[in-house]
């Protein structure tokens, strides 16, 4: 018996180790999600103007621009996965391959080769593992996202863009990441970066009924959108960054606060296992000492 509760005690102890650890986890990640959201809401002014200034230049080139032209050839795409550099954030990395997944097997079905650009160590873990070849990988910045590593990444898409089919270039650019909504709900989005659609949202009247601003381009509509698209690029993928690392700090105070629960859970439950076994053990030597002393007694009146 005796060693059976040194048993616990050791578990227990244990346990309360790794509910320390969560516990800390699970704080850091609380207080990385603030300057997360931060950063985003921060980055969303120049967002939507860029997007209103690229959108209106891109209605005067009627579709002629190589960025926002439809797909040449239709034979090669490349998609850009975002996923994150560490583990304990509960489902966000696999959630986000397995669309990365389903999108490979949609474009193939269309025809196309995919050409993966990998971002983060899982993602990156994910395609070595399976011996896939990749166009281009970043690790080390999923969880703080700067700009400089958002448009390290969006130059290379762009030259994979920009370069002719026929070299080994792309006819789209695709891009898979975790769209952060709330702390309790992050999706994960699979959209296409190029070429450009122009959408109607463009022209949004919105809250007070602003006019859409009226531009004069010079020198023309074409070499505005000549500086601006690389621009625009790099500020979806970067935007996407920031809400991945928002939802993956989501994700691990979630996975974090589960596992602080579960080692509550389980300290109750090794605590009264504990207890039954130290009242099994001062049972067990109550019976011995009473047998002893029947025993003795029993001795005593034969004698």
């Amino acid at each position: 018996m005796g060693a059976q509760l040194r048993v616990f005690r050791r578990r227990i102890k244990s346990v309360q180790a790794t509910k320390k650890i969560t516990k800390a986890m699970e704080l850091i990640a609380s207080s990385r999600i603030v300057k997360a959201q931060q950063r985003v809401d921060a980055a969303g002014p120049y967002t939507r103007e860029l997007v209103r200034a690229v959108s209106a230049a891109a209605s005067h080139t009627h579709g002629h621009h190589p960025l926002t032209a439809k797909a040449r050839l239709h034979e090669r795409a490349a998609m850009c996965l975002i996923t994150a550099d560490r583990g304990l954030a509960g489902a966000y990395s696999s959630s986000a391959i397995k669309e990365g997944e389903a999108l490979t097997r949609l474009l193939h079905d269309e025809g196309m080769e995919v050409v993966p650009f990998l971002v983060g160590r899982k993602g990156v873990g994910f395609y070595r593992f399976r011996d896939r070849e990749m166009a281009g990988e970043w690790t080390g910045f999923t969880d703080q996202p700067t700009y400089e590593n958002a448009k390290e990444i969006a130059d290379a898409l762009l030259a994979r863009f920009l370069m002719r089919t026929e070299d080994g270039g792309a006819d789209e650019i695709h891009i898979v990441y975790t769209h952060f909504e709330s702390m309790a709900v992050q999706r994960v989005v699979a959209r296409r970066l190029l070429p450009l659609e122009v959408v109607d949202e463009v022209a949004d009247t919105s809250e007070g009924g602003t006019p859409f601003p009226l531009y004069s381009f010079e020198p023309s509509p074409e070499a505005v959108l000549d500086s601006l698209l690389p621009k625009y690029v790099t500020n979806v993928v970067y935007s996407a960054l920031l809400l991945s690392a928002a939802s993956e700090h989501a994700a691990r105070r979630r996975a974090m606060k589960a596992a602080t629960d579960n080692a509550d859970e389980l300290m109750k439950s090794l605590t009264r296992q504990a207890n039954q076994a130290r009242q099994a053990e001062i049972t067990q030597e109550i019976s011995e000492i009473v047998g002893g002393a029947d025993a003795l007694a029993s001795a005593n009146a034969g004698s």
